[in-house]
């Protein structure tokens, strides 16, 4: 039990750590949990597209089951986003999700996602850790019943009814990655009309021999496919399809700074709300808002942060610049299959490339980039503290107007150019992030903070 640990987003491990053993305890703990909250409705339990996961699926469904709760299992692997939408459908106590996300194939995660279908927040995690231990299940004359049903189709209504466009006559290139958006994501821009170029859409447990994330060094042939096929557009999911990427005509791998800013230009010429972005997403979204007198509140990084930011303040949209987005209307979970037909929509009435142009022109050029330091788990803590002690008053030649601690330090420059540090909360790495206004001034601000941090490890 003490391999099991609750970090960002739910439990993940390599598969010789990751253990069918282990995984019915997370099960019992959910089920305790659920209890002592008051819950009897039905749980979901979804899986991605690893060769793994429907078998641990299985046992989640049976340790679930022998605490006396009906179970929904989904006919084929499914999308995180579809998973969590079917929990607020359906008035279900909550969803287990079997899912390692973009990490390679001998990888394998679990997470727990409540009834309101947003990521759970650490007072969830910590009881549900509190309560790990072995199985005990009623007599069988108590289970609850196991059925699996289509989750699909009722995500995919919500998302047209969300997103009313006509995609007639647009191009996409859909690139699943192998991962649980195919038949999914395409399925659904093809329902609005779109002709899609499917890439990588065949089942395949091991991704292909890539990680099944969309990086720029993996969506090469996206960009490719997009230039053959003269697309509009091409649009890509991480493994469990929760995230997205986009590739235009012009810029190839389309930076998700970019898109969140395009996104919230565009809900904006219907709508009005404040954004959400996290402490690592570009000041861009700042600009647009303040433009038409919107506010944006800034979160740490982490889709539950976002989420929570959300709901306190009816916010028209929530992002990450990993590629993690939702929109008021919609569940608060990061959704790439609805982000996909989204994305498409916006191309269908203007050019990707000609309204970042135009965003850029009027707000000023954004680069953001980022870098690792390697750094392990048990360190973090330790030069973070020692960071605090040697924050430098000025950085890549520039004064420090302002220091915020949100999550890590985010070093404000005076130029308007920033600097973050902060530890990753999924591999043992601290992640050093920077926006400026040119791709010089980038490599600058990254080479200082990575000579400000690595002699501290």
């Amino acid at each position: 039990m003490d391999a099991i640990s609750f970090g960002t987003d739910g439990w993940r491990a390599t598969l010789d750590t990751f253990t069918d053993d282990r995984v019915r305890v997370v099960g019992q703990a959910v089920a305790d949990y659920l209890s002592e909250e008051g819950f009897d409705d039905p749980v979901l339990v979804g899986y991605d597209a690893r060769e793994s996961s429907p078998g641990f699926a299985d046992s989640l469904a049976e340790v679930l089951s022998g605490n006396g709760f009906d179970v929904v299992l989904p006919e084929r692997d499914c999308p995180t986003p579809v998973t969590a939408y079917n929990i607020v459908d359906r008035g279900c106590s909550g969803a287990l999700m079997l899912t390692a996300s973009h990490n390679p194939p001998e990888y394998n995660g679990v997470k727990f996602i409540p009834s309101d279908g947003a990521p759970a927040l650490p007072e969830v995690t910590e009881k549900i850790e509190a309560n790990l231990r072995e199985p005990d299940l009623l007599p069988e004359e108590e289970h609850g019943e196991i059925r699996r049903e289509d989750l699909v189709a009722v995500h995919a209504e919500h998302a047209r009814s969300l997103v009313d466009a006509d995609l007639s006559g647009v191009t996409v290139v859909y690139d699943a990655i192998h991962g649980s958006g195919r038949g999914v994501t395409d399925a659904l821009l093809e329902s609005a009309g779109a002709d899609v170029v499917r890439l990588r859409c065949e089942d395949d447990p091991t991704f292909g021999g890539a990680h099944p994330e969309p990086s720029a060094e993996n969506l090469v042939g996206l960009e490719e496919a997009v230039d053959e096929h003269d697309a509009d557009l091409g649009v890509a999911n991480d493994g469990d399809a929760d995230r997205v990427a986009f590739v235009t005509p012009e810029r190839g791998k389309l930076d998700e700074n970019l898109f969140f800013a395009a996104l919230y230009d565009y809900l904006l010429e219907s709508d009005s709300g404040p954004a959400i972005r996290t402490v690592s997403t570009t000041f861009l979204i700042d600009r647009i808002a303040e433009a038409h007198g919107q506010e944006v509140f800034e979160t740490p990084v982490g889709f539950k942060w976002v989420a929570q930011g959300m709901k306190e303040h009816d916010a028209l949209v929530g992002g990450e610049e990993s590629g993690g987005f939702s929109i008021r209307g919609h569940i608060r979970e990061k959704d790439g299959v609805l982000m996909g037909l989204l994305g498409a929509a916006i191309a269908s009435e203007d050019p990707f490339d000609a309204r970042v142009d135009r965003l850029l022109e009027t707000h000023g050029d954004i680069v953001a980039d980022k870098i690792s330091v390697d750094c392990p788990d048990s360190e973090k803590e330790r030069v973070l503290s020692d960071l605090e002690s040697e924050l430098p008053e000025t950085v890549a030649g520039r004064e420090i107007a302002k220091v915020v601690t949100l999550d890590g330090f985010k070093l404000l420059l005076d130029d308007g150019s920033w600097l973050l540090v902060r530890p990753s909360g999924t591999e043992p790495v601290l992640r050093v992030y920077a926006e400026a206004s040119s791709e010089e001034r980038i490599e600058e601000l990254l080479d200082a903070g990575r000579d400000l941090v690595e002699p501290l490890v």
